[in-house]
């Protein structure tokens, strides 16, 4: 039985930082494509950032303020957040997915269930 655990949320002010973490059972991170996303109410859940084997991919909106990875060793995800904007306020999700990493939350069958991020100004 597959379960992601997502910790780490929490009330940040605008520029500050948060670290997100996933962890795992009954999958192992490092032969999957897994992954961040988010949901902001009224709002679609949204692909943040990805990671497979050494690869990382991050939407736009993110690159260069959010960086994803993995420790292997804790079969967990990590999702280091900087520079945080009030428009990163969402409820963040990880994802895992066998093969290839997608940016379609529907490619992805296992999920964690979320934890809030909100980032006042």
């Amino acid at each position: 039985q597959v379960q992601l655990v997502e910790s780490g949320g929490g009330l940040v002010q605008a520029g500050g930082s948060l670290r997100l973490s996933c962890a795992a059972s009954g999958l192992t991170f490092s032969t999957y494509a897994s992954g961040w996303f988010r949901q902001a109410p009224g709002k679609e859940r949204e692909f943040v950032a990805a990671i497979k084997y050494g690869n990382t991919y991050y939407a736009d909106s993110v690159k260069g303020r959010f960086t994803i990875s993995r420790d292997n060793a804790k079969n967990t995800l990590y999702l280091q957040m900087n520079s945080l904007k009030p428009e990163d306020t969402a409820v963040y999700y990880c994802a895992a997915r066998l093969f290839f990493y997608t940016t379609q939350s529907k490619d992805y069958p296992n999920w964690g269930q979320g934890t809030q991020v909100t980032v006042s100004s």
